[in-house]
């Protein structure tokens, strides 16, 4: 490798807004996030299906006619 072209590789803490903390390599230094894979509902199974402004209703409707 060349040398000083490359960025410092270093050991983060990726901090979620839930609490959970991960430790990795990464060439930025401690980061926050708002959503990790112990609280977002895809993982942990709690997903809800929102409906806003009756849209799903409105594709209900639309394709009723289809069912039989």
């Amino acid at each position: 490798m060349k040398k000083e072209i490359h960025p410092e590789y270093k050991e983060t803490s990726i901090k979620c807004a839930c609490g959970n903390e991960v430790t990795v390599g990464s060439t930025k230094s401690d980061l926050t996030v708002e959503i990790c894979s112990k609280c977002h509902p895809f993982y942990t199974g709690k997903q809800k299906l929102v409906d806003s402004a009756g849209r799903i209703e409105r594709f209900r409707r639309k394709y009723a006619k289809f069912q039989k």
